[in-house]
């Protein structure tokens, strides 16, 4: 997966989307709009400081990006970051399937 805008690569990606927190975060953000930090601790049992790091995880992924608003950061989700993940996990599987049916034609071949 190459980088865009300065995103990382998969790795990253899949580890920022591998928290619970950081999916709920992803799920209140995908709605196309952008949120504060204050409405994103809005009903968590998080602390604000807490939420703030969830997002630095999520927008060093590539997932989400922050623009200043008067004194506060708003958070937009970039879903395009979730079609470089099913474009790599596409590619692995293709892979995984080239493998197999080698596997096949070896394991059928008359010894």
């Amino acid at each position: 997966m190459s980088t865009v805008d300065g995103a990382t690569g998969p790795s990253t990606l899949f580890a920022a989307l591998g928290d619970p927190t950081r999916l709920d975060l992803i799920a209140r953000l995908s709605d196309g709009g952008s949120l504060s930090i204050t409405a994103l601790c809005a009903n968590i049992a998080l602390t604000r400081q807490a939420v703030s790091k969830h997002l630095k995880v999520l927008e060093g992924a590539g997932l989400v990006i922050h623009q200043k608003k008067g004194r506060e950061s708003h958070y937009t989700f970039r879903p395009e970051r979730l079609e470089d993940a099913q474009t790599y996990l596409a590619r692995v599987s293709r892979q995984w399937d080239d493998a197999l049916e080698r596997l096949r034609k070896f394991v059928e071949q008359p010894h």
